[in-house]
């Protein structure tokens, strides 16, 4: 085979091969992406003020406490966010981890799309060659009737399994449903054993140390989250104006608030 040939053959593979894994300064950003190959830096990182989320304090702190051990490096857990949509768990997440770094605190915000799961132990033989504290973020989880293998493989991620998280990463995640994996009356009828049905479903959930639930606000709590919000931004509102726009939503939560303080600020001419 002549040197022209090779060189041809050798410039087809170059060509068709994948673009080579960028590599991101995991010392650097506050936040990252993880695309499934790659990390990617999110150098734009402002989420809202830790201090402006009203309403879901309890649970505000104990994520709080618990990432400052983690920045630390003193035991910390993995955190399930599960409750209503709109109730502040995915703003809670990002909102904590920008007010440690405010504080000097080292720790990053790593967020992973759901539907790249099963790349999880490529990342983590990543995020093993470096010391810094990282929250590795899942956001939106749940699993339908057929995905009960992600779910197991997940939670061999968690703990126990061969690839399991390493000590610098937790798992933060949210979802709408507590138990993550759907339940139905119908697992009472199951012919075998009706437990190892319901066990197996909660096994997911069970793997995370701190469980916290976000519920749906009534009209006051929606009205201070609204309120909070327009004082950062130095404007009034009428509260009835503020529970007119969320009637017509359907809704009451720190979301639709945000909406309705968004929609105020144009109002205003003001640029957010």
């Amino acid at each position: 085979m002549n040197e022209a040939l090779l060189t041809r053959i050798a410039e087809a593979l170059e060509r068709i091969a994948p673009p080579p894994a960028s590599s991101a300064d995991l010392a650097a950003a506050p936040a990252y992406v993880w695309n499934g190959a790659s990390i990617r830096p999110v150098e734009a990182f402002a989420p809202v003020d830790y201090e402006l989320l009203t309403g879901i304090d309890a649970q505000k702190t104990a994520l709080l406490d618990n990432s400052r051990r983690h920045a630390a490096g003193h035991a910390a857990h993995d955190v399930l966010l599960w409750g209503a949509r709109g109730t502040g768990k995915s703003a809670v997440v990002a909102a904590v981890v920008a007010k440690l770094q405010a504080e000097g605190q080292d720790i990053a915000l790593l967020q992973c799309a759901i539907d790249e799961l099963a790349s999880l132990p490529q990342l983590f033989t990543i995020l093993c060659d470096t010391q810094r504290p990282f929250i590795l973020f899942l956001d939106d989880l749940g699993f339908d009737e057929n995905g009960g293998g992600d779910a197991r493989s997940l939670r061999s991620l968690l703990q126990g399994g061969t690839a399991a998280r390493p000590a610098n990463v937790r798992l933060y995640v949210t979802s709408n449903r507590r138990h993550i994996v759907p339940r139905h009356l119908s697992e009472q009828d199951d012919p075998v054993n009706p437990r190892d049905v319901v066990d197996d479903k909660m096994a997911l959930s069970d793997r995370f140390g701190l469980s916290l639930g976000f519920h749906a606000i009534d009209q006051d709590a929606y009205v201070a989250i609204v309120s909070g919000y327009a004082a950062k931004l130095g404007v009034s509102f009428e509260p009835l104006d503020a529970i007119q726009w969320a009637t017509q939503r359907g809704s009451r939560s720190g979301r639709v608030a945000w909406q309705y303080v968004v929609e105020l600020a144009g109002r205003n001419g003001l640029k957010i």
